[in-house]
């Protein structure tokens, strides 16, 4: 590409008088060169939006975000009418990734007070859920820096198109904030596609008698005039849709998976022990202690089936079921509405390999995550006294796994790599038909090869991102080594994007 000047230099004053007909020329070969290649504008502006398939304006292009250090503090509502207030304070250290004149965040309500890059004032403007951002000096590509955004108000809760609610929740004794696939823009500024990660430092200050819960580990607790302030760190890779704050009265318990030395070095570091973090509404205490308690032996069965923990804490946040309608694998630890049954416990958990550590490239990919934590679920029925995956699956393909004549017509709706739009990228194709995918490679290329592919697939990719294709490419190359005789062909033909029932099981 050609690149601009952010303008014309001024001719007009203490210049060598220029013949009429060559500045002509030169003009003319100036707006050429910035025409070509997309104009000024596009050269030196970052995109607003990623062009995702279902959310084309949701992320931002122009830079990679490293890092977000986020200071918030929490007012309750103070009436009857009234609601919960939010201040914050959000450093954004991001890398460009082209010449940048300004860029854009994304950011859906709340009051934006200043935006500095580097230190210094920057000119802002917002539109829909963009704040554009235009810095005093133009960043150059590969230039890091740092935005500070400060800002406040009332968060937004979104209502997604499949009638879900997610953004900023209120709680009965507080609020817990929830991000897929866009709810995170309406508590923080950032670029909010799954395909940027970062690490995180999250601190939030809440009156005295209430909890922040977030990802990651506690670093600090420290209370003064009546409020109480929490420092959390996350020091892997995350996408902005697993971060939440989780605020309320809750009961706080610790463990470990694993004896030895070396707490909070996580799994994926060394065989340390791997801190256990689980807060839990008062209400649900006694119903979901015998299930959390479980968090452990799940995740040792776990690492033997995909391989170490990505991460270096665990744990779950279990709110009241009136509050929040559905469980989401919040990075570290998922939040569940109100007291898990053991499967879901096992999904969510799984997550934390596919789909946190590895994350989808866009939401058309959300089979990786959905079909992976429901292929789960099956493998530990099949390693604990229940059904196969093989029975499973049979009961699937026949017809006879839920209750419903509707719900087991729905399995075939749509391929699980091609949701018809975004009310459906959670629907039971991705999750049911996404784990059947699954279970043909693994009778393709056998129980040995199969677990050591899915175990490689989440190294290979670990705290990254990667789509349909990377997964089918990655399972055609490591066939032709551990299983040359395995026709995966109809699998992708039929299973992953045919349309309607494949004719045979």
């Amino acid at each position: 590409m050609v690149s601009c000047p952010h303008r014309i230099p001024d001719v007009s004053r203490s210049a060598p008088v220029v013949p009429a007909a060559l500045l002509t020329v030169a003009l003319a070969l100036t707006l050429t060169s910035c025409t070509e290649g997309g104009g000024e504008a596009e050269e030196s502006r970052g995109s607003a939006g990623l062009r995702d398939p279902y959310f084309p304006q949701l992320g931002n292009g122009g830079y990679d975000v490293t890092h977000y250090a986020l200071t918030l503090g929490y007012e309750p509502p103070s009436g009857t009418h009234a609601e919960a207030r939010l201040r914050g304070t959000a450093v954004i250290t991001a890398r460009a990734t082209r010449d940048l004149g300004s860029f854009n965040l994304d950011l859906k309500g709340m009051d934006v007070e200043s935006v500095t890059v580097e230190g210094v004032a920057a000119r802002r403007k917002r539109a829909g859920q963009e704040l554009t951002v235009t810095p005093e000096n133009g960043l150059g590509e590969g230039e890091t820096f740092r935005t500070t955004v400060r800002y406040s108000g009332v968060p937004e809760t979104i209502t997604d198109s499949d009638g879900s609610r997610e953004g900023w929740l209120p709680t009965a004794d507080g609020v817990l904030a929830l991000g897929e696939p866009t709810g995170s823009m309406t508590w923080f500024p950032g670029n909010h596609h799954p395909s940027d990660k970062a690490t995180y430092d999250i601190t939030v200050t809440v009156p005295e008698g209430l909890r922040a819960v977030s990802n990651g580990e506690l670093k600090s607790e420290s209370g003064e005039g009546g409020r109480t302030t929490y420092s959390w760190h996350v020091a892997e890779p995350m996408a902005s849709y697993v971060a939440t704050i989780a605020i309320g009265t809750y009961e706080i318990r610790r463990s470990t998976v694993g004896e030895g030395e070396g707490e909070g070095e996580g799994r994926g570091a060394g065989a340390g022990r791997l801190p256990v973090y689980v807060a839990v509404d008062p209400a649900q205490a006694e119903d979901s202690r015998a299930v959390l308690a479980r968090i452990p032996e799940v995740i040792e069965w776990a690492e033997g089936n995909f391989g170490p923990y990505p991460f270096s804490s665990t744990g779950a946040i279990v709110d009241r079921p009136e509050d929040i309608a559905y469980a989401l694998e919040t990075q570290n630890r998922p939040v569940f509405p109100g007291a898990p049954d053991l499967s879901l416990l096992v999904h969510e958990l799984a997550h934390q390999w596919y789909g946190d550590s590895v994350t989808p490239k866009s939401w058309r990919d959300m089979w990786l995550n959905e079909g992976f934590a429901t292929y789960a679920e099956w493998l530990w029925e099949e390693d604990h006294g229940g059904d196969s995956a093989q029975e499973i699956f049979d009961a699937l393909y026949e017809g006879d796994y839920f209750q419903d004549a509707a719900s087991n017509e729905a399995v075939w709706d749509f391929p699980p790599a091609k949701p018809p739009s975004a009310a459906r990228i959670s629907d039971s194709p991705v999750y049911e038909r996404g784990a059947m995918v699954l279970h043909k490679i693994r009778e393709a290329v056998g129980d040995d090869a199969f677990f050591e592919l899915i175990q490689s697939w989440a190294t290979a990719h670990r705290h990254g991102n990667a789509d349909t294709a990377d997964f089918t490419a990655y399972v055609e190359k490591f066939a032709e080594k551990r299983a040359p005789d395995a026709d995966l062909t109809p699998i992708w033909k039929e299973w992953l994007y045919g349309e309607g029932k494949p004719p045979e099981a």
